[in-house]
């Protein structure tokens, strides 16, 4: 593996791409340092430390930071991460299958998806003036409990300085994510939301060993103990491994071109597959049913509040704010299965594939082109869409029966699944691929190429 590492900073244009992106990153972890101005930091940290100290309050902004590339535990230029971003190119990746003018932009190519970024750039910027214009008057006006925003800067003039610099920080890692898709190597926006979720992992593995640098040690029976960590590592390499499995994994349709004879050559007639990825729907639907559950939560604990004499209203509200209930979970999983089979059916068309298999002269064997061939992916994509939703449900909730079953805290039980994991891997193994297809162009081994001929 070394030798390789060595062989990709030997090509002068793959260096060159490693650096950028290299450096990048680097401005992007450096914008965490600038705090934002006008806020009472101390007091921020510890309110901060305050909410995360509650279960279900402490995973959702744990999730909201994951998701978002951001740092949610200081005040920051970039404290709105890249979330914003990412909403808006959700909803106008939807908007495409719905509102015809879009869908329209998306048929033309290079110059449509030119133009709908160009869109959600504008978007972003409206998305982000109102999130952060919002999240500072809650600051200031006492949402989490009291007044963050130091008194002598309370005024509106000075709320909209700070909502401005933290559009600008958004807008600024937006900038370098498309950078790093120019010039660097990988996909920009994957890359920050994976440099965020690695730059958890110190701060986790401290808070796991913390009782042993005490005085605990790491002997048996104690809170540090090797009996626990030794079991957390088999399970952690046992994730990444079913992880990289399931995102790798295909079901590969035969495909049969036809011949076509040209004076007295035949043509075609070659065999060939149709690779359709079982877990089609990649992270999607754990963001978006983690994201949707936010919802009860708030406003349960709210009506709880208002009508402390409704059991039921209690009930409800300690069922969504500990996110470790059975209905809790029960719920989370549906809402996976639900969102899994919503994403493929948006990202995936049968109807649209088998007509292009029918325009290229190929076909399934036993299947007629058309419409049977449609009706054919469509039932394989289902009952695969089942599989990759169910390993995605099992990764959603490790996690909480980690956490719980081996007592220690969700930071830490969040690196051996959720949507963390799944984004780390999946963005790993892209960057690797592209490292690799530089490699191949220039006819040296893959860096996940044996060494054996």
């Amino acid at each position: 593996m070394l030798s390789r590492l060595r062989t990709v900073f030997t090509i002068p244009e793959l260096r060159q791409k490693v650096l950028v992106t290299l450096i990048l990153l680097a401005v992007y972890r450096m914008g965490f340092s600038i705090p934002l101005p006008f806020i009472d930091q101390a007091t921020f940290a510890e309110t901060f430390k305050k909410m995360a100290s509650q279960q279900g309050m402490g995973q959702m902004l744990q999730a909201v930071a994951l998701l978002s590339a951001s740092q949610m535990g200081n005040a920051t230029i970039f404290g709105l991460g890249i979330m914003p971003y990412i909403s808006a190119s959700i909803i106008f990746q939807l908007l495409g299958q719905v509102y015809p003018p879009l869908e329209a932009l998306q048929k033309e190519g290079e110059s449509g998806r030119k133009k709908i970024n160009e869109y959600t750039r504008y978007a972003t910027v409206v998305i982000c003036l109102g999130q952060s214009f919002f999240w500072i008057r809650m600051l200031s006006g006492g949402g989490m409990g009291q007044g963050l925003v130091l008194e002598e800067y309370s005024g509106l003039f000075y709320t909209l300085v700070a909502t401005i610099t933290m559009t600008t920080g958004t807008l600024l890692l937006m900038w370098i994510g498309e950078q790093i898709d120019e010039y660097g190597i990988g996909n920009g926006i994957s890359l920050l939301i994976m440099a965020g979720i690695l730059a958890q992992m110190p701060s986790a593995g401290m808070e796991l060993l913390r009782p042993a640098f005490r005085g605990g040690g790491i002997g048996l029976g104690t809170e540090a103990g090797i009996d626990k960590l030794l079991p957390l590592a088999v399970i952690f390499v046992a994730v990444v491994l079913g992880v990289i499995a399931i995102t790798q994994a295909q079901r590969r349709i035969p495909i049969q071109s036809a011949k076509h004879v040209r004076g007295r050559r035949v043509l075609g007639g070659q065999r060939q597959s149709l690779p359709l990825r079982v877990n089609q729907a990649g992270v999607m639907p754990i963001i978006f049913a983690s994201s949707l559950l936010m919802f009860p939560m708030f406003i349960f604990g709210y009506l709880s509040r208002s009508m402390p004499d409704s059991s039921f209203l209690s009930l409800a509200n300690s069922t969504f704010s500990g996110g470790r209930g059975l209905i809790y979970n029960l719920v989370y999983l549906g809402l996976i299965f639900f969102f899994c089979y919503f994403w493929t059916s948006i990202t995936f068309n049968p109807k649209d594939m088998a007509e292009n298999l029918k325009d290229y002269g190929s076909f399934v064997p036993g299947y007629r082109p058309g419409t049977h061939t449609e009706k054919y992916l469509d039932q394989v994509m289902t009952r695969i869409t089942y599989v990759g939703a169910g390993f995605l449900a099992l990764i959603a909730v490790i996690p909480t029966l980690v956490a719980r079953g081996m007592d220690i805290s969700f930071l830490v039980a969040s690196f051996y699944g959720g949507t963390g994991l799944l984004i780390v891997v999946s963005v790993a193994l892209d960057l690797v691929q592209k490292i690799d297809s530089h490699l191949v162009m220039r006819n040296k081994p893959g860096m996940l190429e044996s060494d054996e001929v």
